[in-house]
């Protein structure tokens, strides 16, 4: 599953399997059991995460293109700033999702050393 939808489903399930396993271990008093559901569902969120990265990636670069097929269309002054405006715009999303994303890991990292 190489999509962002793909990957979504995949977290979520990923997610939903390990919730379940973390609580058969936690029930039956395996720790390594109730580890490895706490692990898969950490990778479930991240394969999640992966996934609305590649679909924002994506829903980007198609702006970018839609922006820049326009940009190249309007002839005159102002093109050069469009483009520069446009990779400003493309490069400070691209920034809020790393710094979205390092914050979600480091409330999981905080919530899971309570």
């Amino acid at each position: 599953m190489s999509t962002a939808t793909g990957n979504k489903i995949k977290g979520k399930f990923d997610e939903v399997a390990g919730k379940v396993k973390q609580s058969i271990g936690e029930a039956t008093h395996n720790d390594k059991i109730a580890n490895e559901g706490a692990a898969q569902q950490v990778k479930g969120q991240a394969e999640q995460v992966w996934g609305s990265v590649k679909a924002a990636a994506s829903n980007t670069a198609a702006d970018v293109r839609g922006r820049a097929k326009e940009a190249s269309v309007s002839h005159g002054t102002g093109v050069g700033h469009k483009a520069h405006d446009i990779r400003e715009k493309i490069t400070s999303t691209a920034q809020n999702v790393k710094n979205h994303i390092q914050k979600s890991v480091a409330n999981r990292h905080a919530e899971h050393e309570k």
